[in-house]
């Protein structure tokens, strides 16, 4: 990997730091935001570093607003990571049991944390695809309103999870009386 083209935005992965996003450039490293051990500088030469998703590739020192800049599409890029979304201590090891109707097929047995897991990133999705629809410049506010009403009858539609959540106010939220949900 050619280190010194790399620019703000770059996604990289670090062998000890795991995945992260230049945020600044040096002459000599690299700032970078790594998402569990915060703002490191990095020789540009370390050979721990593996890029991923390049962005902005320049040779050049980045100006402060260019930082600034590329700071905003970082978090908008990254926005899509999941908050800690605790279980229920009920469910916590716990199993699903699917079980089809004909006893000679084999149910399947699902650890809740795994579903649960899946449940919170298609929240959190749903969050990302909401902020993109929002700031889209293309859309008339007319299909913003439409588009959202189907994602917040997907929210009613997952209401049923609910019960899995330990914190109330992680809960998902449809349409207030609504029938469909």
């Amino acid at each position: 990997m050619d280190q010194v083209t790399l620019g703000i935005g770059t996604r990289l992965q670090h062998t000890l730091f795991g995945p992260g996003v230049i945020v600044g450039i040096k002459y000599a490293t690299y700032i970078i935001s790594f998402i569990n051990h915060g703002i490191k500088e990095i020789d540009k030469t370390d050979d721990k570093l593996d890029e991923i998703i390049p962005e902005n590739i320049s040779t050049e020192i980045e100006t402060t607003s260019e930082v600034e800049k590329s700071l905003l599409r970082i978090l908008r890029l990254w926005g899509g990571l999941t908050e800690n979304v605790p279980l229920g201590d009920k469910w916590v090891k716990g199993t699903m049991l699917l079980q089809p109707a004909d006893k000679s097929l084999k149910p399947k047995e699902i650890p809740i944390d795994d579903f649960f897991h899946k449940i919170v990133m298609l929240r959190d999705r749903l969050r990302v695809l909401e902020q993109n629809i929002n700031s889209n410049k293309t859309l008339s506010d007319e299909e913003k309103v439409n588009i959202q009403q189907y994602i917040t009858r997907c929210y009613g539609s997952l209401t049923t999870f609910n019960v899995l959540f330990k914190n109330k106010e992680q809960w998902f939220v449809g349409d207030k009386g609504s029938k469909d949900d």
